[in-house]
């Protein structure tokens, strides 16, 4: 995946958060997350060397009280985000685009998993209505052909599960029409499994 943020974005788009209010490092991060619709979670140390920077420019000053450091924007720092404001608006609109395309990416990745299975179903099917050798035992073919519509199911199942983690796990969102069609895809082929079986 092609990085958020390009090169001095992110020291662009900080300053412009901290021109709304002044944060402290963990509320910077939760900020990210939320304006990214949670394609991007920074780490402290992504964040806090960005934030020493910016103080060394005398763009952002910072009072600790307590454990809690905050961050505030200098006059110098607002300057620079009014002189700047065409290249921050184009920042914002890039990463608008940016959590399209993920969240086109998921949806695209459940539709190909989703066609994939019904593959496997409808060869299954058909593999139902040919005729067995004679000398082969109706149980035991159908024994073997139960082992391998689960395996296939369970390697779908893994798949998914582990594409759907690995998302959420880098900060990603999932929509609830996006489960709701995945649910709906799952129902329909569980309802081809049963007519198939005669059910």
């Amino acid at each position: 995946m092609a990085p958020v943020f390009g090169h001095g974005d992110l020291r662009l788009y900080l300053l412009s958060l901290l021109d709304e209010k002044p944060l402290h490092g963990y509320g910077i991060m939760q900020a990210l997350s939320e304006r990214t619709g949670g394609t991007y979670t920074p780490s402290a140390g992504t964040i806090y060397p960005r934030l020493a920077k910016l103080e060394d420019e005398g763009l952002v000053i910072k009072t600790t009280e307590g454990r809690t450091t905050t961050y505030e924007i200098t006059d110098a720092g607002r300057a620079e985000v009014r002189e700047r404001a065409e290249d921050i608006e184009g920042i914002q609109d890039g990463l608008a685009d940016s959590v399209r395309i993920i969240a086109d990416g998921v949806r695209q990745n459940v539709r190909e998993a989703m066609k994939s299975l019904r593959a496997d179903l409808a060869a299954a099917s058909n593999a139902q209505t040919e005729e067995e050798p004679p000398q082969e035992d109706p149980r035991q073919a159908s024994r073997a052909q139960q082992a391998r519509a689960e395996t296939a199911l369970n390697a779908f199942r893994g798949t998914v599960r582990a594409d759907l983690r690995t998302h959420v796990a880098r900060g990603g969102t999932l929509s609830s029409d996006l489960v709701d069609a995945l649910q709906r895809d799952l129902d329909e082929a569980a309802t081809r499994l049963r007519e198939a079986l005669g059910r």
